[in-house]
């Protein structure tokens, strides 16, 4: 199976045309019409769902066929303050009543793909599934909302959601790029339908999935905005090999891959194509975290939990990592660089960021000794098969185990059976996971660390009702300083006290593509700004 897919992708590569010249390619004021984007993928999505799934591999061939209710400007994706409407109208309005009512005029120009007209009552819908979704619904993100008291439609073109107390964390997490936005009256007869079929208002209509090999979408020609979008069509191309996405935009086959490549991959792109290449770099909100099945033994027992984490050398590890891999920042549960973020010296009084790797590791001896762990056994490590950046992070993090007496055997999964593993299959005694977010805002990313009935992603199976509590207030300061002092507190029962789990590295996000792709901006997250809405060639 593997060899037939492999032959697929290759042979969607060889068929992609090529037509630009040697030289560099020259800059064009005004954006183009027509042409078909190539890009490399390294995974296929779980399922189409953006409600339910968290990995580009979803993001980067769904998103261009569905809108969202506001998002991040594509002109300014890197601010963590500037959002637009997408389906609502004119601009985000300030809230009222205090800070606890938003309300929403919804465009009447608007069409599904199946032809029928998106109302008010089509994001109410949504967003119902989204915040408050039912038994057997999965909604990843649904601890992002925990402020919404309601979320109606008085009208077919208004949608107004009502607050419990005023939170600026709201407006952030509406503009989560997994929000789209879906037809009521098919979720009303099948909330599973769009894990499988797509239906949506985004400027391309789905054409085609080829299995293993590529997803196309052309040119909706009923999409809201005048003349958008500019290209005709794209093709999603799934390549799972590193080595076979950059030949492909070294080869001119693709164009760009949206996700990030390694520093060595770059280097090499650009010494091969000079002026054919832009590269475009950024902070990355994304980071690798260890999750630790905490219904396992003996890492049921928080003296196993926290020996995992002292015997990793994050600092050493970052600066060995971030040579060969798209993984650098030595960080803790809040994005890096972020006021919420820690310093450097608040990270070194943590389990496991202690600047001493060797008394840490004997920590670590000490308490798997204390705890009786069973140091003959090899323990399952479930991992991802995706080079970049979870299997060099997951051997790395291996060897690191290995240095307290710690055996461990990677399981390395395709995208499907590892999250069927993480989510529902629990046979795992230590994963990979990660926590990637799209807009900057760590009172909300950081509810992948609540209890596992109240995140909606975490896979641990288990509960803390005092990191709950902490994130429930933080949530409902409006005081910066407080909610530094709060965060600070959950990080510390989370990696340390607690031993919940863990954090590895954060990423680096580097894009090399071909000169001829413009109008798309990178940002610190590799889910913004994939509407392609705004992208157009220039050849």
């Amino acid at each position: 199976m593997r060899s037939i897919r492999l032959k697929a992708v290759c042979a969607v590569l060889a068929g992609i045309a090529v037509g630009v010249s040697a030289a560099g390619p020259a800059e064009a004021a005004t954006p183009k019409q027509g042409g078909n984007l190539q890009f490399v993928v390294p995974a296929e999505p779980p399922s189409y769902d953006g409600h339910r799934e968290t990995t580009f591999a979803m993001i980067h061939p769904i998103r261009p066929f569905y809108s969202l209710l506001i998002r991040v400007n594509p002109e300014n994706p890197s601010s963590t303050t500037d959002f637009v409407c997408d389906l609502c109208e004119g601009k985000v309005e300030a809230p009222t009543d205090g800070g606890k009512v938003y309300t929403f005029k919804i465009r009447k120009n608007v069409k599904f793909h199946s032809g029928d007209n998106l109302t008010a009552h089509d994001v109410v819908a949504t967003y119902q599934k989204i915040i408050f979704p039912p038994k057997g619904i999965v909604s990843a993100r649904k601890a992002y909302y925990t402020m919404v008291e309601s979320v109606t439609a008085p009208d077919d073109y208004t949608v107004v959601f009502k607050l419990k107390y005023p939170s600026g964390a709201f407006i952030p997490a509406l503009a989560v790029p997994f929000n789209f936005i879906y037809q009521k009256s098919v979720l009303d007869k099948d909330m599973h339908w769009y894990e499988k079929n797509i239906n949506g208002t985004g400027a391309f209509r789905f054409k085609e999935r080829e299995a293993g090999a590529v997803i196309r979408g052309v040119r909706n020609t009923d999409f809201f905005v005048k003349g958008r979008p500019y290209l005709d069509s794209f093709d999603a191309i799934f390549a799972k090999k590193e080595s076979l996405r950059v030949q492909a935009i070294r080869g001119n086959r693709a164009a760009i891959e949206f996700r990030g490549f390694p520093p060595k991959s770059r280097d090499d792109l650009v010494k091969a194509l000079g002026n054919d290449v832009t590269v475009q770099t950024s902070d990355w909100n994304c980071v690798l975290i260890t999750t630790v099945n905490h219904k396992r033994k003996p890492f049921d027992d928080v003296r196993a939990r926290r020996a995992l984490t002292l015997a990793v050398d994050r600092w050493g590890g970052s600066k060995y990592l971030s040579k060969i891999a798209i993984v650098k920042t030595v960080g803790g549960i809040a994005f890096p660089g972020h006021e919420l973020a820690a310093t450097k010296q608040e990270l070194e009084q943590l389990a496991g960021y202690w600047p001493d790797i060797k008394k840490s590791r004997a920590e670590a001896k000490r308490l798997l000794k204390e705890a009786g762990v069973d140091l003959s056994k090899t323990y399952y490590f479930n991992n991802r098969a995706v080079d970049q950046p979870y299997k060099i992070v997951g051997t790395w993090l291996i060897d690191q185990w290995r240095q307290v007496g710690l055996k461990f055997e990677q399981h390395v999964e395709q995208t499907g059976p590892f999250y069927d593993q993480l989510r529902n299959k629990k046979e795992y005694d230590v994963s990979i996971d990660f926590n990637c977010q799209s807009v900057v805002n760590p009172i909300v990313d950081v509810s992948k660390y609540l209890s596992d009935d109240r995140s909606g992603s975490q896979y641990g199976q288990y509960k803390d009702r005092e990191v709950d509590a902490l994130f429930d207030k933080m949530n409902q300061s409006g005081d910066p300083k407080e909610q530094r002092v709060l965060m600070r507190e959950m990080e510390k029962l989370t990696l340390d006290t607690h031993a919940n789990a863990f954090i590895t590295l954060w990423w680096n996000r580097i894009i090399p593509h071909r000169s001829y792709v413009k109008g798309w901006k990178i940002s610190p997250s590799h889910y913004l700004n994939q509407s392609l809405d705004n992208v157009w060639l220039d050849k």
